[in-house]
Order: structure tokens, then C-alpha cells, then sequence
């Protein structure tokens, strides 16, 4: 049997960074089927975002430094990325994405909170941690 990703036509013009895009884009696709049967792609995401089980604390760091850590989210690194650029834009916020988490500088726990659930996600699946 053929791989499904063998026979995705790939635009040889294309940069890196496009390739790369295009290659999630198909395997994001092919384990959204996989998972979700016959449901149309917005339904199956949205039924995945309220799976998740999404956990925010704060941290202390040097010089007394507070860094907001969210994990639990699924998702490819560019989707983490995409997350995490929506809430910085919207705190005001510096922040990164590693090892599956996002940090944000600052303490902003509820905030994220309503913002992640104005996102589609479970509020009842999002716990703050003290």
C-alpha cells in the first residue's frame, strides 16, 4: 500500500519553509481523518481543542522575574507558535514557545484563561494553577 504522504503532489518552486508548511498541513489533514472519521475538518478541530486538558502556572525566575507557562495544548510546533503570537499580541507581552509550552513574560493567568476559551477551548478543561 502507498503512502498517502508519496502520492501528495509537492510544488518543486516552492521555499523550505513552504515545503514545510505543506507537509504538516497534509499530516495534520491525514491524523484529523484518522481520528475524526467522516466529520468535516472545523468540527473534528473543534472537538479536539475541547479534549485538551490545559494547565497555566506562573513561575518565578532570576531577579524575581514572573513567566507565565501554559501547557497541555496539542498541536504542531507552528500551531503552538500561532497561539502563543495571538496571546502576546493581545497581553502585550514578550514570550516563546519550548519543549510544547508557551511562556509569556509576566503573570497573566486569568487573562489567558478567557482568552484561550474565547479561542474554542473547554473552560472547564483549563485549570489555573496557584
Amino acid at each position: 500500500m502507498p503512502s498517502p504522504l508519496s502520492s501528495t503532489p509537492v510544488n518543486i518552486n516552492l521555499t523550505v519553509n513552504r515545503k514545510v508548511e505543506k507537509a504538516v498541513l497534509v499530516i495534520k489533514c491525514l491524523r484529523m481523518s484518522d481520528l475524526c472519521g467522516g466529520l468535516p475538518p472545523e468540527i473534528c478541530e473543534q472537538l479536539n481543542r475541547e479534549e485538551q486538558f490545559i494547565k497555566i502556572k506562573v513561575e518565578k525566575r532570576r531577579y524575581g522575574k514572573e513567566v507565565t507557562i501554559i501547557e497541555g495544548l496539542n498541536g504542531t510546533d507552528a500551531d503552538l507558535k500561532k497561539i502563543a503570537s495571538e496571546l502576546k499580541s493581545k497581553l502585550a507581552a514578550g514570550g516563546t514557545v519550548k519543549n510544547g509550552k508557551i511562556e509569556l513574560q509576566g503573570d497573566h493567568r486569568d487573562k489567558v484563561k478567557e482568552i484561550l476559551t474565547k479561542m474554542g477551548y473547554s473552560e472547564s478543561n483549563i485549570l489555573i494553577i496557584e
